[in-house]
């Protein structure tokens, strides 16, 4: 790139300390003409500068001058001539017989004006090309340095440096020495050669690429090179064999100096004042095509190149307006590692948006995750875990974007079902987002709010969320049921888990409707030192979750917080108090009816010969017919009026249970059928 190599060139100034070449090559012309007697009769003019010599070294010595000097005693060199009035004073020094200074900086101009003049060994032995192609190959091509000085100084010799293969073989011998470099196989290096890994598993940091490359300074020194040179570079390796692992790197590291550095951005807007924004523009989506060409794409690419590289990519090309073809590519090649990105990469609108619904940042998103689930479908038709890492992925970014206030329910429910329902596992972050999005939306009736809410299951809920959605007075009426129903479960099983370890704790070896085989090593303890006896009668469930929690906190500490278990217990209770007046209620209802089945029951059915069944298995046919305890089938405002009779007398029996749970083995005596030791 031009303005990459105007950055550099001051760098590349001599830093040898050369004599006086102009007072030296005076000397020489008076030296000649006092030898021979011969006046300085030939006028050379190059550029601003005019040199008054001798016609016979420039004709015997210059292929060049010996055609020229026939037909004038005047020759002016064209403006471009390499390097300029200074490399051709060197030369007439030369001409004159002295000992020429060349030094890395100055053999690329010294060696392509010696080819324009002709000073070949047909004009005379040894001359200057022959010496100067020496110098290349022997001392220049050998030291990396010195490769880098001369390619740098060919920027400006173009199209000699090109013709004279001087470019080439310093872009060959700079890849041969960085894969030698890589190979080391002296072992000079002290830490193993840069690679990505360590920046895939992390967002993509412009500012952690630069001070990754400081540690290697050979790749420092190739992302310095102006793009032409750089791409051929690239090339070069690859031919040479050095492994993808390696060369995709540097790509990533001159794409992030010269495209994604803010510093850099900063150096190309205050050059835009010479060059005009356009050219700017101009140069940079020329360099951005450029890096998409040299990286690797498809499946090489998953592991040596980070996604959030791509995505910073991404944005800057939709910044640059990059051709339609160049972006497809590169968003499919980030729908393909979907699953490795991070959600801190992802492309948010630019501050000062109207709406971000209408951005174009938030359709590429869209199309990327579209494309993600595309694949995974033609892949495999079953969810997978990459599948449930995308849609986490996404309900995250959806949280990012529902701050929007013009975004409308029906857009936003479109962007839920970009990823299908069937590839999340947690609902938390879904959750997440619909809240944020019903706060910016506080107009929304609750019949909208169920629509929008209608993808979110509470049963995939964590016990945290699930908690705040209960006590969240945005959501729907509906849902907020729903995941009281789902919480009392879930309290209810963690109650009879902690409850067990209680009783396993502190009352030993018992029968019933534990086995006393699962107690095997556990110490007796007497009736009488149960805590659930208390002489006091059968006590709501909101009193043992209280009790319970004061005997167990520690138990419960790691689970809910206290704040968080005493309104789960205030829910709990109140739900009591309305299960009980519904089945009063029901109770008053079915009395005449239950009394008048059972009469015709009874004159229906002959006397049962074999006598009464067993007690405890009157029930079980009834008991086999229920659903387990635990089963939510649907919603609780979805079922009908039968079917709440149904759950509310159901979940009235399991807090009465629960509530009366150890209170019938009081009533037994200490030693009857030895089910409780004798207390020593």
């Amino acid at each position: 790139m031009n303005t990459a190599s105007t950055k550099e060139s001051p760098l590349l100034s001599s830093p040898f300390s050369s004599p006086n070449v102009g007072a030296l090559l005076k000397i020489k012309i008076i030296s000649w003409s006092q030898e021979t007697g011969l006046p300085a009769s030939v006028y050379v003019r190059v550029a601003n500068r005019t040199f008054n010599l001798h016609k016979y070294p420039l004709f015997s010595k210059s292929g060049y001058f010996n055609k020229k000097l026939d037909e004038s005693s005047e020759v002016e060199l064209p403006q471009n001539f390499p390097g300029g009035a200074e490399t051709f004073e060197m030369i007439s020094l030369f001409i004159y017989g002295s000992s020429t200074l060349v030094d890395p900086f100055n053999v690329a101009a010294l060696r392509c004006a010696a080819q324009y003049l002709e000073m070949t060994d047909e004009y005379g032995s040894g001359n200057l090309c022959e010496r100067f192609d020496i110098y290349l190959n022997q001392v220049v091509l050998q030291s990396w340095d010195d490769t880098l000085i001369v390619l740098q100084k060919c920027q400006a010799l173009v199209p000699w440096a090109e013709e004279l293969l001087i470019v080439s073989r310093c872009i060959e011998s700079l890849a041969f020495m960085a894969c030698m470099e890589i190979l080391d196989p002296e072992r000079r290096r002290d830490q193993p050669v840069i690679t990505l890994e360590a920046l895939a598993s992390q967002p993509w940091s412009c500012v952690t690429a630069m001070e990754i490359v400081n540690q290697d300074l050979w790749i420092k020194d190739l992302i310095a090179l102006p793009l032409g040179f750089f791409k051929r570079i690239i090339g070069s390796l690859r031919r040479q064999g050095m492994k993808e692992k390696f060369v995709s790197p540097i790509v990533i590291f001159y794409a992030n100096k010269w495209l994604l550095s803010i510093k850099t951005s900063q150096f190309w807007e205050d050059s835009s004042g010479e060059n005009g924004d356009d050219d700017t523009n101009n140069q940079d989506l020329a360099m951005l095509q450029s890096v998409l060409d040299l990286l690797s794409m498809g499946e090489k690419a998953s592991k040596v190149i980070p996604v959030g590289f791509y995505f910073s990519l991404l944005s800057k090309a939709l910044e640059l307006g990059l051709k339609s073809d160049s972006i497809a590519k590169l968003q499919y090649q980030i729908a393909s590692l979907l699953h490795m990105a991070q959600v801190e990469d992802f492309l948010l609108p630019r501050a000062g948006t109207d709406s971000i619904s209408a951005s174009i940042e938030l359709s590429t998103m869209e199309v990327i995750f579209s494309t993600n689930v595309l694949i995974s479908v033609e892949s495999n038709h079953a969810p997978s875990p990459s599948n449930y890492i995308v849609a986490e992925l996404w309900d995250m970014y959806l949280a990012q974007i529902a701050s929007d206030p013009r975004m409308v329910s029906k857009s936003f429910m479109n962007l839920i079902e970009v990823v299908p329902i069937s590839s999340r596992q947690s609902h938390d972050h879904l959750y997440r987002a619909l809240n944020t999005f019903l706060q910016v939306h506080p107009d929304l009736s609750q019949e909208e709010k169920g629509t929008v809410c209608k993808y979110l299951n509470c049963q995939k809920l964590s016990q945290e969320v699930c908690i705040e959605a209960v006590q969240n007075e945005l959501m729907p009426l509906r849902l907020i049921v729903q995941a009281l129903f789902i919480q009392q479960l879930s309290t209810h099983q963690a109650f009879k888990e902690c409850s067990d370890s209680f009783r396993y704790a502190h009352c030993g070896e018992f029968s019933g409707s534990l086995s006393s085989s699962r107690f095997a090593n556990s110490k007796s303890q007497n009736l009488g030192e149960s805590p659930y006896i208390d002489g006091e009668g059968s006590r709501p469930l909101g009193f043992f979750l209280q009790k319970d929690l004061a005997l167990h906190r520690s138990e419960f500490r790691s689970e809910f917080s206290r704040k968080e278990y005493e309104s789960t217990s205030f829910r709990i209770q109140n739900l009591e108090q309305e299960l009980m007046t519904l089945k009063r209620s029901l109770q008053l209802q079915s009395v005449s009816k239950k009394a008048e089945s059972v009469s015709k029951k009874a004159e229906r059915l002959p006397a049962n010969p074999k006598g009464p069944r067993p007690y405890g298995l009157e029930g079980r046919t009834l008991s086999k017919m229920r659903n387990p305890l635990g089963q939510v089938t649907s919603c609780i405002g979805s079922v009908n009026f039968a079917s709440q009779r149904k759950y509310a007398s159901r979940l009235l029996k399991v807090f009465c249970r629960i509530s009366l749970f150890g209170r019938g083995k009081s009533k037994r005596k200490a030693g009857a059928s030895g089910l409780w030791p004798k207390p020593l």
